[in-house]
Protein backbone atom coordinates (compact mmCIF):
# COMPACT_ATOMS: atom_id res chain seq x y z
CA UNK A 1 0.00 0.00 0.00
CA UNK A 2 1.93 3.50 -0.92
CA UNK A 3 2.05 6.20 1.84
CA UNK A 4 0.24 9.19 2.26
CA UNK A 5 0.92 12.13 -0.08
CA UNK A 6 4.23 13.69 1.32
CA UNK A 7 5.83 17.10 1.05
CA UNK A 8 3.17 18.31 -1.32
CA UNK A 9 3.01 22.49 -1.51
CA UNK A 10 0.17 24.31 -1.41
CA UNK A 11 -1.66 24.89 -4.58
CA UNK A 12 0.26 26.87 -7.11
CA UNK A 13 2.76 26.83 -10.03
CA UNK A 14 4.84 24.43 -7.70
CA UNK A 15 1.92 22.19 -6.64
CA UNK A 16 2.46 18.77 -8.70
CA UNK A 17 -0.05 17.86 -11.26
CA UNK A 18 -2.81 15.52 -10.82
CA UNK A 19 -1.19 12.04 -12.35
CA UNK A 20 -3.36 10.44 -15.13
CA UNK A 21 -2.02 6.74 -14.34
CA UNK A 22 -0.01 6.16 -10.81
CA UNK A 23 1.89 2.23 -10.80
CA UNK A 24 4.28 0.58 -8.47
CA UNK A 25 7.12 -1.17 -9.72
CA UNK A 26 9.04 -3.52 -8.36
CA UNK A 27 13.18 -3.36 -8.39
CA UNK A 28 15.55 -6.07 -8.16
CA UNK A 29 15.91 -6.75 -4.64
CA UNK A 30 12.08 -6.37 -4.29
CA UNK A 31 11.79 -2.34 -3.45
CA UNK A 32 8.66 -1.01 -4.37
CA UNK A 33 8.87 2.54 -5.97
CA UNK A 34 6.15 4.69 -6.47
CA UNK A 35 5.59 5.78 -10.09
CA UNK A 36 3.45 8.30 -11.91
CA UNK A 37 2.71 9.17 -15.58
CA UNK A 38 1.49 12.13 -16.86
CA UNK A 39 1.20 14.52 -19.88
CA UNK A 40 0.14 12.86 -23.32
CA UNK A 41 -0.21 9.12 -23.57
CA UNK A 42 1.38 9.05 -27.04
CA UNK A 43 3.89 11.16 -26.64
CA UNK A 44 7.61 10.75 -26.63
CA UNK A 45 8.63 9.76 -23.40
CA UNK A 46 10.54 11.73 -20.75
CA UNK A 47 11.50 10.08 -17.31
CA UNK A 48 12.65 12.28 -14.39
CA UNK A 49 14.54 11.38 -11.77
CA UNK A 50 14.90 12.94 -8.55
CA UNK A 51 17.88 13.79 -5.91
CA UNK A 52 18.09 13.73 -2.52
CA UNK A 53 15.38 14.75 0.38
CA UNK A 54 12.93 15.12 -2.65
CA UNK A 55 10.01 13.45 -4.13
CA UNK A 56 8.22 13.43 -7.41
CA UNK A 57 6.87 17.13 -6.42
CA UNK A 58 9.96 18.40 -6.76
CA UNK A 59 9.79 18.11 -10.18
CA UNK A 60 5.92 19.63 -10.72
CA UNK A 61 7.27 22.99 -12.32
CA UNK A 62 9.08 20.96 -15.01
CA UNK A 63 6.38 18.05 -15.28
CA UNK A 64 3.66 21.06 -16.33
CA UNK A 65 5.72 22.29 -18.72
CA UNK A 66 6.13 19.05 -20.42
CA UNK A 67 3.29 17.56 -20.35
CA UNK A 68 1.57 19.31 -23.18
CA UNK A 69 3.36 17.39 -25.93
CA UNK A 70 5.31 14.61 -23.78
CA UNK A 71 4.46 11.49 -21.62
CA UNK A 72 5.87 12.54 -18.88
CA UNK A 73 7.05 9.74 -16.22
CA UNK A 74 8.14 10.71 -12.50
CA UNK A 75 9.01 8.45 -9.70
CA UNK A 76 9.83 8.36 -5.78
CA UNK A 77 13.89 7.09 -5.45
CA UNK A 78 13.20 4.38 -2.46
CA UNK A 79 12.38 5.83 1.03
CA UNK A 80 11.96 8.97 -0.52
CA UNK A 81 8.12 10.33 -1.12
CA UNK A 82 5.84 7.37 -1.39
CA UNK A 83 8.47 4.68 -2.02
CA UNK A 84 9.21 2.90 1.35
CA UNK A 85 12.25 2.39 2.62
CA UNK A 86 14.60 -0.24 1.75
CA UNK A 87 15.99 -3.36 3.98
CA UNK A 88 19.46 -3.51 5.18
CA UNK A 89 22.06 -3.30 2.08
CA UNK A 90 18.97 -1.03 0.20
CA UNK A 91 21.27 1.92 0.23
CA UNK A 92 24.26 1.76 -3.11
CA UNK A 93 24.51 3.50 -6.44
CA UNK A 94 23.51 -0.38 -7.69
CA UNK A 95 20.41 0.22 -6.13
CA UNK A 96 19.83 3.29 -7.83
CA UNK A 97 20.79 1.83 -11.02
CA UNK A 98 18.54 -1.10 -10.31
CA UNK A 99 15.29 1.62 -9.44
CA UNK A 100 16.11 3.20 -13.02
CA UNK A 101 16.06 -0.28 -14.80
CA UNK A 102 13.12 -1.34 -13.77
CA UNK A 103 11.29 2.01 -14.62
CA UNK A 104 12.91 2.22 -17.81
CA UNK A 105 11.41 -1.11 -18.38
CA UNK A 106 8.16 -0.61 -17.09
CA UNK A 107 7.94 2.77 -19.36
CA UNK A 108 8.10 0.39 -22.36
CA UNK A 109 9.50 2.78 -24.89
CA UNK A 110 12.41 4.62 -25.30
CA UNK A 111 13.14 7.80 -23.49
CA UNK A 112 14.73 10.66 -22.83
CA UNK A 113 16.36 10.61 -18.75
CA UNK A 114 16.62 13.66 -16.76
CA UNK A 115 18.04 13.72 -13.45
CA UNK A 116 18.92 16.10 -10.76
CA UNK A 117 21.71 15.99 -7.76
CA UNK A 118 21.21 12.04 -6.40
CA UNK A 119 19.15 11.35 -9.81
CA UNK A 120 22.00 12.59 -11.32
CA UNK A 121 24.40 10.55 -9.80
CA UNK A 122 21.41 7.52 -10.85
CA UNK A 123 22.07 7.77 -14.71
CA UNK A 124 25.92 7.69 -14.02
CA UNK A 125 25.38 4.58 -11.83
CA UNK A 126 23.60 3.02 -14.87
CA UNK A 127 26.06 4.05 -17.33
CA UNK A 128 26.96 0.60 -19.59
CA UNK A 129 23.84 -1.06 -18.75
CA UNK A 130 21.74 -3.09 -21.10
CA UNK A 131 18.49 -0.91 -20.20
CA UNK A 132 19.84 2.11 -20.68
CA UNK A 133 21.69 1.88 -23.59
CA UNK A 134 18.38 -0.16 -24.98
CA UNK A 135 16.25 2.11 -23.75
CA UNK A 136 17.39 5.69 -23.41
CA UNK A 137 18.19 7.84 -26.13
CA UNK A 138 19.59 11.03 -24.62
CA UNK A 139 20.01 12.30 -20.69
CA UNK A 140 20.15 16.02 -18.83
CA UNK A 141 22.92 15.36 -15.99
CA UNK A 142 21.31 18.89 -13.32
CA UNK A 143 22.82 19.96 -10.90
CA UNK A 144 24.96 16.66 -9.58
CA UNK A 145 28.43 15.44 -9.54
CA UNK A 146 30.77 12.27 -9.88
CA UNK A 147 32.62 12.37 -6.91
CA UNK A 148 34.38 14.51 -4.13
CA UNK A 149 30.67 15.88 -3.06
CA UNK A 150 32.06 16.56 0.34
CA UNK A 151 35.51 17.94 -0.51
CA UNK A 152 33.72 20.52 -3.04
CA UNK A 153 30.59 22.13 -1.20
CA UNK A 154 30.91 24.70 -0.26
CA UNK A 155 27.91 24.68 1.91
CA UNK A 156 29.73 25.51 4.87
CA UNK A 157 31.91 29.35 4.72
CA UNK A 158 34.95 27.09 5.53
CA UNK A 159 38.38 27.21 3.69
CA UNK A 160 38.69 23.88 2.20
CA UNK A 161 40.39 21.38 3.51
CA UNK A 162 39.76 18.40 6.50
CA UNK A 163 37.88 20.44 8.34
CA UNK A 164 35.26 21.54 6.01
CA UNK A 165 34.89 17.60 4.73
CA UNK A 166 34.30 16.69 8.70
CA UNK A 167 31.36 18.92 8.68
CA UNK A 168 30.03 18.71 5.80
CA UNK A 169 29.78 15.05 6.72
CA UNK A 170 28.82 15.31 9.90
CA UNK A 171 25.87 18.10 8.87
CA UNK A 172 24.88 15.98 5.59
CA UNK A 173 24.78 12.69 7.43
CA UNK A 174 23.04 14.11 10.50
CA UNK A 175 19.90 11.96 11.87
CA UNK A 176 18.21 14.40 13.71
CA UNK A 177 14.47 15.20 12.80
CA UNK A 178 14.52 19.14 10.56
CA UNK A 179 10.96 19.67 12.28
CA UNK A 180 8.27 21.90 11.23
CA UNK A 181 9.17 24.69 8.27
CA UNK A 182 9.69 27.30 9.80
CA UNK A 183 11.11 31.18 9.04
CA UNK A 184 14.42 29.75 10.15
CA UNK A 185 14.26 26.49 8.42
CA UNK A 186 13.53 28.78 5.56
CA UNK A 187 16.84 30.72 5.35
CA UNK A 188 19.19 27.17 6.14
CA UNK A 189 17.53 25.61 3.09
CA UNK A 190 18.14 28.71 0.92
CA UNK A 191 21.73 29.50 1.86
CA UNK A 192 22.42 25.51 1.53
CA UNK A 193 20.82 24.64 -1.52
CA UNK A 194 19.24 27.64 -3.72
CA UNK A 195 20.44 31.12 -5.52
CA UNK A 196 20.00 35.02 -4.00
CA UNK A 197 17.10 34.83 -7.08
CA UNK A 198 14.98 32.07 -5.57
CA UNK A 199 11.35 33.35 -4.75
CA UNK A 200 10.29 32.70 -1.20
CA UNK A 201 7.36 30.29 -2.88
CA UNK A 202 9.89 28.78 -4.18
CA UNK A 203 11.81 28.56 -1.42
CA UNK A 204 8.74 26.98 0.30
CA UNK A 205 7.85 24.39 -2.37
CA UNK A 206 11.54 22.78 -1.33
CA UNK A 207 11.03 22.90 2.17
CA UNK A 208 8.03 21.22 2.47
CA UNK A 209 9.50 18.55 0.15
CA UNK A 210 13.00 18.48 1.60
CA UNK A 211 11.24 18.24 5.01
CA UNK A 212 8.93 15.25 4.78
CA UNK A 213 12.07 13.22 3.49
CA UNK A 214 12.32 10.71 6.61
CA UNK A 215 15.23 11.39 8.65
CA UNK A 216 17.15 8.02 8.96
CA UNK A 217 16.21 7.39 5.15
CA UNK A 218 17.80 11.27 4.62
CA UNK A 219 21.32 9.74 7.01
CA UNK A 220 21.32 6.77 5.02
CA UNK A 221 22.09 7.98 1.71
CA UNK A 222 24.30 10.73 3.27
CA UNK A 223 26.78 8.36 4.79
CA UNK A 224 26.48 5.41 2.79
CA UNK A 225 25.99 6.31 -0.57
CA UNK A 226 26.91 10.48 -1.05
CA UNK A 227 29.59 10.54 1.62
CA UNK A 228 31.82 7.76 -0.23
CA UNK A 229 30.99 8.82 -4.02
CA UNK A 230 33.15 8.00 -6.86
CA UNK A 231 31.53 7.15 -10.20
CA UNK A 232 34.22 8.68 -12.44
CA UNK A 233 34.89 5.39 -13.76
CA UNK A 234 30.95 5.10 -15.01
CA UNK A 235 31.45 8.34 -17.26
CA UNK A 236 33.41 6.62 -20.11
CA UNK A 237 30.28 4.26 -20.37
CA UNK A 238 27.93 6.83 -20.40
CA UNK A 239 28.01 6.76 -24.05
CA UNK A 240 24.99 8.47 -25.35
CA UNK A 241 24.08 12.35 -26.07
CA UNK A 242 24.45 13.79 -22.83
CA UNK A 243 23.58 17.71 -22.31
CA UNK A 244 24.75 19.34 -18.40
CA UNK A 245 23.20 22.14 -16.81
CA UNK A 246 24.39 23.34 -12.98
CA UNK A 247 23.37 27.19 -11.00
CA UNK A 248 26.40 28.76 -10.88
CA UNK A 249 25.55 29.34 -7.46
CA UNK A 250 25.38 25.55 -6.53
CA UNK A 251 26.68 25.16 -3.24
CA UNK A 252 25.76 21.28 -2.96
CA UNK A 253 27.29 20.44 -5.95
CA UNK A 254 29.08 23.24 -7.52
CA UNK A 255 30.09 24.08 -11.03
CA UNK A 256 33.61 22.59 -10.67
CA UNK A 257 31.54 19.19 -10.82
CA UNK A 258 29.37 20.05 -14.02
CA UNK A 259 32.41 20.99 -15.76
CA UNK A 260 34.63 17.80 -14.67
CA UNK A 261 31.18 16.06 -16.23
CA UNK A 262 31.17 17.60 -19.55
CA UNK A 263 35.24 17.01 -20.31
CA UNK A 264 34.57 13.36 -19.49
CA UNK A 265 31.74 12.56 -20.84
CA UNK A 266 32.30 10.77 -24.74
CA UNK A 267 28.90 12.61 -25.51
CA UNK A 268 28.14 15.91 -24.17
CA UNK A 269 26.14 17.98 -26.02
CA UNK A 270 26.27 20.78 -24.11
CA UNK A 271 27.25 22.76 -20.23
CA UNK A 272 24.99 25.13 -19.21
CA UNK A 273 25.86 27.23 -16.08
CA UNK A 274 23.24 29.26 -14.96
CA UNK A 275 23.34 32.88 -13.48
CA UNK A 276 22.34 33.34 -9.75
CA UNK A 277 20.58 29.87 -9.50
CA UNK A 278 21.48 27.33 -7.09
CA UNK A 279 20.86 23.90 -6.18
CA UNK A 280 17.70 23.96 -7.18
CA UNK A 281 17.12 23.94 -10.32
CA UNK A 282 14.47 22.21 -11.70
CA UNK A 283 12.32 24.57 -9.13
CA UNK A 284 14.52 27.62 -9.25
CA UNK A 285 14.76 27.54 -12.90
CA UNK A 286 11.66 24.79 -14.69
CA UNK A 287 11.30 26.32 -17.78
CA UNK A 288 15.10 26.14 -18.98
CA UNK A 289 15.27 22.63 -17.14
CA UNK A 290 11.96 21.50 -19.28
CA UNK A 291 13.71 23.54 -22.87
CA UNK A 292 16.42 21.32 -22.54
CA UNK A 293 14.83 18.01 -22.22
CA UNK A 294 12.61 18.90 -24.98
CA UNK A 295 15.33 20.01 -27.15
CA UNK A 296 17.10 16.15 -26.14
CA UNK A 297 13.85 14.77 -27.26
CA UNK A 298 13.39 16.65 -30.32
CA UNK A 299 17.41 16.31 -31.44
CA UNK A 300 17.52 12.79 -30.53
CA UNK A 301 13.82 10.38 -30.00
CA UNK A 302 13.04 10.80 -33.49
CA UNK A 303 9.22 8.97 -33.41
CA UNK A 304 9.37 8.78 -29.88
CA UNK A 305 8.03 5.56 -29.15
CA UNK A 306 9.78 1.77 -29.52
CA UNK A 307 8.20 -0.26 -32.79
CA UNK A 308 6.61 -3.27 -30.86
CA UNK A 309 7.76 -2.01 -27.09
CA UNK A 310 5.17 -3.02 -24.59
CA UNK A 311 3.13 -0.81 -23.05
CA UNK A 312 3.24 0.85 -19.24
CA UNK A 313 0.52 -1.60 -18.42
CA UNK A 314 2.25 -5.20 -19.23
CA UNK A 315 4.31 -6.25 -16.47
CA UNK A 316 6.17 -8.88 -19.21
CA UNK A 317 9.16 -7.57 -20.31
CA UNK A 318 12.89 -9.55 -20.94
CA UNK A 319 14.92 -10.69 -18.38
CA UNK A 320 17.84 -9.15 -16.65
CA UNK A 321 19.11 -7.24 -13.75
CA UNK A 322 15.60 -5.92 -12.86
CA UNK A 323 12.81 -7.78 -12.62
CA UNK A 324 8.90 -5.46 -12.80
CA UNK A 325 5.62 -5.89 -11.22
CA UNK A 326 3.32 -3.10 -12.04
CA UNK A 327 -0.11 -2.72 -10.25
CA UNK A 328 -2.11 0.08 -11.07
CA UNK A 329 -3.02 2.04 -7.93
CA UNK A 330 -5.39 4.87 -9.60
CA UNK A 331 -5.82 5.99 -12.89
CA UNK A 332 -7.11 9.08 -14.22
CA UNK A 333 -9.79 10.15 -16.79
Amino acid sequence: MSRARPGRPAPGPYAPPAARRELTVTSADGSRLHVEEHGRQDGPTVVLVHGWTCSTAFWAPVVRRLAGDHRVIVYDQRGHGRSPAPGPGGYSTGALADDLCAVLEAAGSRAVVAGHSMGGMTVMAAAGRPHLRERVAAALLCSTGSSRLLHESTVVPLRAGRLRHRVHRAVLGSSLPLGPVTPLGLRVLRHGTMGPAATREQVEACARIVHACPRKVRAAWAREVLAVLDLDAHLAALDLPVAVVVGEKDRLTPPVHARRLAGALPHCTGLTELPGVGHMTPVEAPGTIAGAVAALVRDHLAGGARPGAPSVESSAGPSGESSVELSVEKEMS
